[in-house]
């Protein structure tokens, strides 16, 4: 080896490499030559945007392959997980042509860096192993399933022992189900809270029909058209959907005979349709949420009630029915989302996505979900949301010390929400994360009045309730700090636990632990809940419980200590702090 070469490389070190390639990218390229090398280089720009989150490095790039290299297996198979799914649900990418798709090879061994990337036998054997992988799969060595096989909740097919094109001995190749990844690398459930964009996703737009008037008696006609006007304000509350005005839907409804017919003439997607009985002294109400194309029936809810209290009874059905009409449309929006291609509603495909990551409470999922955050933020600099979306995203940087600079972060988690009102003044979440930057600033009041703005915007929105019901918490508002957060739990059924943590919050400052430990036991993933759960056990006296969850603390969030956690919840009395820290104290925590 000359000398000139030998001063342009480094020594040899053990990493873990990952090899990708895209399958049949000549045939896509003859197909499709500018169309196949634009999504290629989307695709690259989002693997070297989330690489580095995950501890690992682009190192080559040569056409449609890579080279990347991590510290550990772990890391790498981690990465590769997510980067299939990622590129998986990217169908918005291929614009109705077939899409990209990666194969992936993993080993681990020296590799010497120079120049132009790394080389080394594991670079040659990660480039062969990937040949093996299915289209959107996973393939790794021998050497690789050794390291994880213990522990991993991944299913790992063997595929033999595989003679490779210039590797000398047969290697053991392990194919990965992806369909078996762990639960926590998984999306959130669809009840989880919902950023949508009105501007971007037009055909989330509702009308609702005339009420029908079931009991007959021309005395109920009034009833059922003040419901119908005051479900209409209530809905129109929701930035996420467009909704008719009551005119315009009263005249197609009158004129048109089919609900098809009345979708088309609108222009919306969804229909909502009910009926009003009275039966002596009660009421009933039904309505239908249903999808115009198809005239299938999305969701469905039955509400009894009084005469004796009739105007109470409308207010709090129709409050009730425009929270869950919200919900079900954004969940069937996802559903659709996921089928089809929308090259014009790609910002709101990635507010979604970046959303189901940010509430993994993970680092790693915290920064991919800022990624697609700012990808949204690229493709519409106005779009409020986004800006919004990333301010949570640094909070929750600050409020788990994730970053170098935590204090920098909320700083710039405040100016980001100040932007997402700028963009969208009428947007109750942007005043939301507004309000949750000015918390984590201890600046209670600015916090207070901005989630008091927010819930004048919208009601209505469970998500919004539950996270001002969180910050009266904080400040010795707690009667109606829980009466905010059942009354969200009831405007969701299908909460996110996160609703349950911020009412076990209210309860343990308000001295409740019994009640804080029945709470946060309702949440599916308990991961956010043990810190809680080791505080109330403690302050109760059953100091073996606390202790259990002190240890389910630092195995979620190895990084935790009592100094820095004292920073971080935003009471407004110190004494509150104090009782909280000598919980954990007592469970075991330092």
């Amino acid at each position: 080896m000359g000398k000139s070469l030998q001063s342009s490389l480094t020594a040899s070190r053990l990493s873990a490499v990952l090899y990708a390639d895209i399958h049949g990218y000549t045939r896509l390229v003859e197909q499709d030559e500018a169309g196949t090398v634009e999504r290629l280089t989307r695709s690259l720009a989002m693997i070297r945007n989330l690489i580095g989150d995950y501890g690992g490095a682009v190192v080559n790039t040569a056409g449609d392959g890579l080279v990347a290299v991590f510290p550990s297996v772990r890391q790498a198979l981690h990465f590769a997980i997510e980067m299939q799914r990622e590129l998986s649900r990217e169908s918005t990418w291929s614009g109705g042509r077939e899409p990209l798709a990666y194969r992936v090879g993993i080993t681990i061994g020296d590799t010497i860096s120079g120049e132009d990337g790394v080389y080394g036998h594991s670079v040659n054997l990660a480039a062969r192993i990937q040949e093996l992988a299915e289209p959107g799969g996973i393939c790794i060595s021998d050497t690789v399933y050794q390291t994880v096989r213990d522990g991993s909740q991944l299913t790992l097919r063997s595929l033999g022992k595989k003679k490779l094109k210039n590797i000398s001995s047969p290697v053991e190749v392990y194919a990965v189900d992806l369909a078996s990844a762990p639960s926590h690398l998984d999306p959130v459930p669809l009840s989880a809270s919902p950023f949508a964009a009105s501007r971007l996703a037009p055909d989330a737009s509702l009308a609702v029909l005339p009420l029908e008037n079931v009991s007959g008696d021309p005395a109920d006609l009034h009833l059922c058209q003040g419901i119908v006007a005051d479900l209409i304000t209530h809905l129109s509350r929701f930035r996420d959907l467009m909704v008719i005005a009551r005119h315009s839907t009263f005249l197609a409804a009158a004129s048109l005979k089919s609900l098809r017919e009345i979708g088309h003439q609108l222009g919306v997607r969804y229909l909502l349709s009910g009926g009003f009985r009275r039966m002596g002294k009660g009421i009933r109400i039904t309505v239908d949420l249903i999808e115009a194309e198809s005239e299938n029936i999305v969701w469905s809810e039955r509400h009894d009630g009084s005469m004796a209290d009739v105007f109470a009874f409308q207010d709090d059905v129709t409050a009730t029915v425009a929270s869950r009409v919200a919900l079900h449309i954004d969940a069937a929006e996802r559903r659709r989302l996921s089928a089809q291609a929308y090259p014009s509603i790609y910002a709101y495909g990635l507010i979604l996505r970046g959303l189901d990551l940010s509430f993994r409470f993970r680092a790693e999922s915290n920064l991919h979900a800022r990624r697609l955050f700012e990808q949204a933020r690229d493709i519409d600099p106005h779009y409020g949301r986004s800006y919004a979306a990333i301010s949570r995203t640094l909070n929750f940087d600050w409020r788990y010390n994730w970053v170098n600079d935590p204090d920098s972060a909320l700083n710039e988690a405040l100016k980001l929400a100040k932007l997402a009102v700028e963009y969208d003044n009428l947007d109750a979440r942007g005043y939301s994360e507004m309000g949750m930057a000015h918390l984590y600033r201890k600046e209670h009041d600015e916090a207070l009045a901005a989630y008091e703005h927010a819930l004048e915007l919208n009601p209505n929105d469970a998500d919004l309730l539950a996270e001002a019901g969180d910050c009266l918490a904080y400040v010795r508002q707690g009667k109606r700090a829980v009466e905010l957060l059942q009354r969200a739990i009831r405007l969701n059924p299908y909460c996110p636990d996160s609703y349950f943590w911020y009412l076990g919050d209210a309860y343990f400052h308000d001295g409740e632990y019994e009640k804080t430990i029945q709470t946060v036991s309702r949440m599916r993933d308990q991961s956010e809940g043990h810190r809680l759960m080791a505080a109330s056990h403690a302050l109760l006296g059953d100091i073996a419980e606390a202790q259990r969850h002190a240890q389910a603390v630092m195995k979620v969030h190895p990084n935790f200590t009592i100094e820095h956690w004292r920073k971080v919840p935003p009471l407004r009395h110190a004494e509150d702090l104090e009782v909280l820290v000598e919980g954990l104290r007592k469970a075991g925590l330092r």
